[in-house]
């Protein structure tokens, strides 16, 4: 069971030790390969009886082995692109041998990091590991040393710092109502305890833990008001950790307020979270809205896109029901497989043109079928176009908000959805069939032709991200049991 935690923790030390090498470019990926197997073993063991180790510090049930599945294949996707993308960073000497080493490193150990968040079996160490993960990727996302960089990182730290703050004292307030209902002290954190009992917890200190812990955690998820950290942080760094902190943290930070929201379901009646999640929801796809309509830079109009779909996640959970719960983990996978693509493609994007403007990359089409075609087709999945997955996923949250009676807030949220989805649809138009820039210069590429060249294994975890994102809109057969399961220890109702 703590294989998962393991794969990634052995490939940082393979790179501290032998650094980033041609023998040692694709250990990070064989370390996201045996993750993703150890994840599926423990979906197929878990489906039954949740599973304890180290005396009860980590458990996993079928949401924490769903959400292990996640970060594998996501985890994956980035290592699999990470090799092609900083031989291009060392080629052009923006980055160097000890740079690439720490890259190693902490991508590595941010893996194992979110890996523990979603298995741990207490509040406490959840909250470490989130902790954890901050600390790292401010690591990474200041990597580039640069002053804008610097900048982006002290930004992330000090606001997801203060809603990290805001989630420990929730969890103080939480250990407060567990000891004064009498609760053992071993279990005080534990989440399954604290489920079970929570009827006992004094409801006027609940509300305001919660309300800290929704606040706190929310604020990693991306969600408004405290989303301002994740378009500057995203424009710094690196593409695959981008892909990695788009695709999978925000979700992994959000697993820990589905796991907060079985609590106080039971302890304070499910209209109380509903309120913060709905508040959440709707806030976060206006401000992804009003945002996003005059971007003109493509990275960060990929970043208010996660801000759009962390809400549809939110207002998903809010309504609470079967079908809803299934479908947000449905949408946390097909996000983050989509939403690697983008970033990957836009790594690609940025390393050959020189720029994160939209204004430099127009006729992408022209200049780079495939990349052009994988970032467009991405963009398609994002917008919740079929085959992919995102497309079921959304009308599964939609039609459980008109059943749950919550017809309105699914109307607002189609609405602003439809005006998020006219801004990303404008802003892809002008970098894939825009008129050439003038002189057609592509610093990394003949300026004869202005193409943008994409070296085969860079374009694997491309296609192999489309094509999964899109099998799984078609044929999500193999993993129904596995969203059910999940999302009744997601604390669904019928």
């Amino acid at each position: 069971m703590i294989s998962p935690v393991l794969f990634p923790l052995l490939a940082a030390c393979g790179y501290a030790v032998f650094g980033w090498r041609a023998a040692t470019a694709w250990l990070g990926a064989l370390a996201a390969a045996g993750q993703l197997g150890a994840a599926v073993t423990l979906a197929v063991a878990t489906t039954g009886q949740p599973r304890t180790a180290l005396s009860g510090l980590l458990r996993a049930d079928a949401l924490s082995a769903f959400m292990l599945i996640v970060i594998g294949v996501v985890a994956l996707l980035a290592m699999l692109a990470s090799p092609s993308y900083l031989a291009a960073d060392l080629a052009a000497r923006r980055t160097g041998p000890r740079a690439t080493r720490r890259y190693g490193i902490l991508t590595q150990a941010f893996v194992a990091a979110m890996a523990l968040a979603v298995l741990a079996a207490s509040l406490g160490v959840l909250w470490v590991a989130v902790e954890a993960t901050t600390i790292l990727t401010a690591f990474l996302v200041g990597s580039r040393r640069t002053r804008q960089a610097v900048e982006a990182a002290w930004k992330y730290v000090v606001i997801c710092s203060v809603g990290i703050a805001l989630a420990l004292l929730g969890i103080v307030l939480t250990h407060y109502a567990a000891s004064h209902a009498g609760l053992p002290p071993a279990g005080r954190l534990d989440w399954a305890v604290l489920a079970r009992d929570a009827a006992d917890l004094d409801p006027g200190v609940m509300r305001i833990a919660v309300a800290l812990l929704v606040l706190g955690f929310g604020t990693k998820a991306g969600l408004a008001p405290m989303h301002a950290w994740l378009p500057d942080a995203y424009g710094q760094t690196p593409a695959p950790v981008s892909a990695l902190m788009s695709g999978v943290l925000l979700s992994v930070a959000f697993y820990a307020i589905l796991r907060v929201k079985v609590i106080a379901d039971i302890a304070l009646g499910p209209g109380f979270i509903r309120t913060l999640l709905l508040i959440a929801a709707l806030a976060s796809l206006a401000v992804s809205a009003a945002l996003l309509l005059a971007q003109r830079d493509y990275i960060r109009m990929l970043a208010y896109s996660s801000i759009e779909h962390m809400g549809l996640v939110a207002l998903g959970a809010a309504i609470g029901t079967r079908l809803a719960m299934a479908a947000v983990l449905l949408h946390v996978l097909g996000h983050g497989l989509g939403k690697s693509v983008l970033f990957l493609s836009s790594g690609h994007i940025q390393q050959a043109v020189g720029s994160s403007k939209i204004s430099a990359v127009t006729g992408l089409a022209s200049r780079a079928p495939l990349l052009a075609g994988a970032f467009g087709l991405g963009l398609l999945a994002l917008l919740g176009m079929p085959p992919f997955s995102l497309f079921a996923s959304e009308i599964g949250i939609a039609r459980a908000g008109f059943t749950a009676g919550l017809g309105w807030a699914v109307a607002v949220a189609l609405a602003l959805t439809l005006v998020i989805g006219a801004g990303l649809l404008s802003g892809g138009r002008r970098m894939l069939l825009g008129p050439l820039p003038p002189g057609g210069t592509v610093p990394l590429a003949p300026p004869a032709d202005g193409a943008i060249r994409l070296a085969r294994s860079a374009a694997v975890p491309l296609v192999a991200g489309l094509l999964a994102c899109a099998a799984l809109g078609v044929a999500g057969g193999p993993l129904r049991h596995l969203l059910e399961t999940a999302a009744t220890m997601a604390g669904a109702t019928p």
